[in-house]
């Protein structure tokens, strides 16, 4: 009997002590190696999600690109370059991805396109509609990025002889300013209202400050010119040929390669937002918009003040936008300056 029960006894605490194992240190060393591997997959979750955010928001703080060449042009009166110029909205906008930023002062439309076409310019800031569909018409990499100004009225021929009041009455003159811009378009429009063409005229490729000092040196009888120029020309007594109201719509727009637009979402939104800061700052600060602008084309501020109501700078593409940039490039086609159709559309990325 007593032999029994110290068997018993001894199978009773053997019992209690499997039954605490199995309820303490076997239990705990179970549950470690689960916590780690739920730590590992939360920590891979969390990761994967962050890069997934990044990529969709497309910010980044760098770039394979080490420096962007944007075209500067002042002329006619290009605020926002002015603006984002002095203000180094670009410079301030890239520098987080270790981007500088560079200017390429090219006043001619075909130089800018040819820029662009060979990488030298990664930005055209400032671009005719003509320049645009001229290049795509000869079968460029261009896209259309967003507006930059509209403004018909501020593209005029000043001459100094009064008698030059028609299109018959500019046959064989020298008329001298940049081809391939809307000042060239509002020549070939004007004379297009007489059936004349270019080849009428004795047409001169030259920069608008060349034209305008040919105007003065009585070596051109007729000056291509707009903006800042345009006024003084008015303000000096000169007279007014034409300007380009119901001729042109005298669209300016901001332009880029499609490969770039396509390589480089990151920059491309982030030119965007500079775009809108450019715009905000001339929205609220337009007095000192309008001095900066004033000081850069060395003009006084109540000039500057006359002019800037004659553009429209905003930069949203509008259907008349669109509309005006196809009746350029059909017109562009009836007076053969491209020689095949265009469909605008497919300049567009809206």
């Amino acid at each position: 009997m007593r032999k029994l029960t110290s068997m018993m006894l001894a199978l009773c605490i053997s019992t209690s002590l499997l039954v605490g194992c199995s309820g303490g240190v076997g239990q705990t060393a179970t549950e470690a190696p689960q916590t780690e591997a739920a730590s590992k997959e939360e920590s891979a979750t969390t990761k994967a999600e962050t890069e997934n955010q990044d990529t969709k928001t497309g910010e980044s703080s760098e770039s394979d690109l080490d420096k962007l060449v944007f075209t500067y042009v002042t002329s006619p009166l290009n605020v926002p370059t002015i603006v984002e110029k002095e203000k180094a909205i670009f410079a301030d906008t890239f520098a987080d991805m270790g981007i500088s930023i560079e200017y390429a002062e090219l006043t001619s439309g075909a130089d800018q396109t040819q820029a662009l076409a060979s990488g030298d310019v990664q930005v055209l800031y400032a671009v005719g509609a003509t320049s645009v569909i001229l290049s795509a018409a000869n079968g460029a990499d261009i896209k259309v990025l967003n507006m930059y100004s509209r403004s018909p009225k501020a593209f005029c021929l000043y001459s100094k002889d009064d008698s030059l009041t028609s299109p018959e009455s500019l046959k064989g003159k020298t008329v001298a300013g940049p081809m391939g811009t809307n000042l060239h378009e509002l020549l070939v429009a004007y004379l297009a209202t007489a059936g004349m063409t270019v080849e009428d005229v004795n047409f001169v490729n030259m920069t608008i400050p060349d034209a305008n000092a040919g105007l003065e040196n009585g070596s051109v009888d007729v000056a291509m010119i707009a903006g800042a120029t345009a006024y003084q020309a008015e303000k000096s007594g000169r007279h007014l040929v034409t300007n380009g109201e119901g001729l042109i719509n005298a669209i300016i727009a901001v332009a880029v390669r499609d490969d770039f637009y396509q390589e480089h979402p990151e920059v491309i939104e982030k030119l965007k937002k500079a775009q809108e800061s450019i715009s905000e700052f001339m929205n609220e600060n337009p007095d000192e918009t309008i001095e900066l602008v004033a000081k850069a084309l060395d003009l006084d501020t109540e000039a500057v003040k006359d002019m800037v109501p004659l553009y429209d700078f905003s930069l949203e593409l509008t259907d008349a936008d669109r509309e005006g940039f196809q009746r350029t490039a059909d017109f562009m086609l009836e007076t053969d300056m491209i020689e095949t159709p265009v469909d605008v559309n497919t300049l567009f990325y809206e």
